[in-house]
């Protein structure tokens, strides 16, 4: 993006910036513009539009400055006006973040203002990501009382977030620098294992990596190969699984594998295979079936002669971009908006993997009709592990964990929910009742004369889009 960043548009956005922040500092004692231009250059080194760039380097104009929206419009469109808006709309609500687990109906807190400005333009909370990246890069500067609260919000709310639209570098970065002020003992604790393993790791991985690299250059395969550090905070929340047993944790170092493509790929995991023992059930295949955030990968774990347990994992370059930049990685691949102007009123079709986002769309179009909603409900679902299901033909649905059949039959239309009779599961005739599973094959089976019943709502519907589409039924049908 070093040309968008040369553009006249982008040096305009950057003196009027600069004017509007001249004599306001930071607690760093650094000149204010320093933190707009640090967003807008970690929103550039994302590959996002140049609309995102000038909007990035004038996010705080209008909470800060004199500067109006009605100016911002006029010097640089409607669009970068309406982005500013939703940032500025984001960090006037940050002083509820700590209302969140109140569910209070008068509290307009961040998750109201993330679901209104998402539902919006999604390029508002990419602005607002790299916006709170940077702050806790500079997080030193504040008292002891707000690193910990910015700390802690960062975990609760912007790492999940980044995870979920499997921003894995922006993840790993935020969730170390959080938990570093949230619990510096442990954090430390953690940093030196880590550092110790990979010293005494660090003979046999360069062994590995040339055993490896020698039998791929062998099968003519064109490849990068390099180490992969397990994050801290990534350790500390495994440990915590294992209840604190190091020896169940095989990941600490892990060797990537990046390849042109699938064939590659699989090419790859079968030449591992036959240099180094698999260790059984710790072969994944992310490939097929991806994670619920779209992340693709082959993993495998694999016993060498010295006894040496490494995982590698396998993927190819523009799967490697998504794990790493993940939906910001969609706006460079696809060179296009995933979302429509605020005014056309339209709802934006997302890549699978990011269905949910179009579920804050529509929960955006109800606050700004007026309308109420369960702010509990819709935390959970923004924040819940989701899974991938299939329909017969092969189409995947994204549901959240839990999920029941209803909820799938809802999720395809409301009239298919209306009429359903039974659910066939990986091609058994299943209960209702059944909780679908990340990769099941799922056929709803259906009757014109079967209408919607209200027993349903006690044991068979879990998501609140099923649960609303069923009640509308029940109404109409009284």
């Amino acid at each position: 993006m070093s040309k968008a960043r040369k553009s006249p548009r982008i040096e305009k956005a950057i003196q009027f910036a600069t004017a509007a922040h001249e004599g306001q500092f930071r607690r760093s004692g650094d000149p204010y513009i320093s933190h707009p231009l640090a967003v807008m250059k970690i929103v550039e080194d994302w590959g996002m539009d140049e609309d995102t760039i000038i909007a990035a380097v004038l996010h705080d104009t209008v909470e800060d400055t004199s500067v109006t929206l009605q100016d911002i419009k006029e010097q640089f469109g409607e669009q970068v006006a309406f982005l500013v808006d939703g940032v500025t709309k984001l960090g006037t609500a940050r002083s509820g973040m700590r209302d969140i687990d109140t569910y209070l109906p008068q509290t307009r807190d961040n998750l109201l203002r993330l679901l209104v400005a998402t539902g919006s333009d999604i390029r508002v909370l990419i602005i607002k990501l790299a916006d709170r990246l940077h702050n806790l890069r500079t997080l030193s500067a504040l008292p002891p009382d707000k690193q910990k609260k910015i700390a802690k919000e960062t975990l609760e709310v912007f790492a999940p977030l980044a995870d979920r639209l499997n921003m894995g570098r922006l993840r790993v970065e935020m969730a170390d620098i959080a938990f570093s002020y949230v619990n510096p003992k442990r954090y430390h604790e953690l940093a030196d294992i880590i550092e110790k393993y990979n010293l005494s790791a660090e003979k046999t991985m360069q062994k590995i990596q040339k055993e490896v690299s020698e039998a791929l250059g062998r099968e003519k395969i064109k490849f990068q190969i390099s180490g992969r550090v397990k994050s801290v905070y990534s350790l500390h929340k495994k440990l915590a699984k294992h209840n604190q047993n190091m020896g169940e944790i095989y990941d600490l170092t892990a060797l990537r594998i990046i390849v042109n493509d699938i064939t590659d790929c699989y090419l790859t995991l079968g030449i591992i295979h036959s240099l180094y023992m698999p260790m059984s059930g710790r072969i994944k295949d992310y490939i097929a079936m991806p994670k619920q955030n779209g992340y693709q990968s082959l993993h495998t774990t694999v016993i060498t002669k010295d006894k040496k347990i490494i995982e590698f994992q396998i993927r190819t370059h523009e799967m490697h971009e998504y794990a790493e930049r993940g939906l910001a990685a969609s706006f460079y691949y696809n060179e296009q908006k995933l979302t429509e102007n605020y005014k056309t009123g339209k709802i934006q079709h997302l890549p699978t993997n990011l269905l949910w986002i179009t579920e804050l769309q529509e929960t955006a179009a109800k606050l700004r009709a007026g309308k109420k909603i369960d702010i509990k409900k819709l935390r959970l679902n923004l924040f819940a592990d989701k899974i991938f299901v299939y329909t017969p033909k092969g189409d995947i649905i994204d549901l959240p964990k839990g999920s029941l059949p209803l909820d799938f039959a809802y999720r395809l239309h409301s009239e298919i929910g209306e009429h359903v009779t039974g659910v066939k599961i990986n091609g058994k005739m299943s209960s209702l009742n059944t909780k679908l599973q990340h990769g099941d094959i799922v056929e709803i089976l259906t009757s014109k004369n079967r209408t919607a019943r209200e027993s349903w709502l006690l044991d068979k519907i879990f998501t609140p889009h099923a649960r609303q589409k069923l009640r509308a039924q029940l109404s109409r049908n009284k």
